[in-house]
């Protein structure tokens, strides 16, 4: 596995399926996996409660960390704000519901981004991980959807296409400081879906299988590493191949 070793890394919405699957992973790697999350009950040593859409708690939660850790080597914006309505048909989003969602996720991972990096920026060191998606890179096969009520929301493909972008430009921006912004894309994973969801999904992906957390985590601790010192502004899909059908 890529080394951590030394490293703190700072994994938002870390109490999630995703963020418990990176923290471990970063620890495994031998990292300093610091939590920060809306949903913890109270602060531990590695965990600190911050809501990722206000800039004053992110401006206080990065100098809380610093001041218990004396750095931050690494952030992962994996948090997923979101408003109630999430996941109705298009036709029945609101503008509101729209703003809403733009400024929760996407907003929030740009002012996420921009704090951290301007807080690397002074020790000219440090990588920014993004969780993107397949469905930021292509459109959606609604066709996995039949025999569910779910169906892919119209936000999620366009924030997350937003968000690659910006990776690439933070990539641009910030690289003369020597700082790495990448992104990494999943493929669905599984997350006890309905049984024809898991059925068509699985039909399609060349793999033939959903996602575990346990296959994404290790790509982000990768992107993290000094072994992709010279890995910037990418894209990586850990999709089991859904978008090369």
């Amino acid at each position: 596995m890529f080394s951590l070793e030394n490293k703190v890394v700072v994994i938002t919405g870390s109490s999630g399926l995703l963020g418990s699957a990176i923290s471990k992973c970063v620890s495994m790697a031998g990292g300093c996996a610091v939590g920060v999350d809306i949903k913890f009950a109270q602060e531990s040593e590695n965990n600190f409660v911050c809501d990722i859409t206000s800039e004053e708690e992110v401006k206080n939660v990065v100098e809380k960390i610093h001041q218990q850790f004396g750095r931050i080597d690494g952030w992962v914006n994996n948090a997923y704000p979101r408003t109630a309505d999430w996941g109705k048909p298009m036709n029945e989003i609101t503008m509101e519901s729209w703003r809403k969602n733009v400024d929760l996720h996407m907003n929030s991972y740009f002012m996420c981004s921009r704090i951290i990096l301007e807080y690397m920026k002074e020790r000219r060191s440090g990588s920014v991980v993004n969780m993107a998606s397949i469905y930021g890179v292509q459109g959606p096969d609604f066709t996995v959807y039949e025999g569910t009520q779910m169906t892919s929301a119209v936000g999620y493909s366009a924030i997350k296409g937003g968000i690659i972008n910006l990776t690439r430009y933070l990539a641009s921006y910030y690289g003369q400081y020597n700082l790495r912004a990448n992104c990494v894309s999943p493929g669905g994973v599984f997350d006890n879906q309905p049984v024809p969801f898991v059925q068509n999904y699985e039909k399609k992906v060349p793999l033939k299988r959903m996602a575990k957390p346990a296959d994404i985590a290790p790509s982000i601790v990768f992107l993290l590493s000094d072994e992709a010192s010279y890995v910037t502004g990418h894209n990586l899909l850990v999709d089991g191949g859904w978008t090369i059908v």
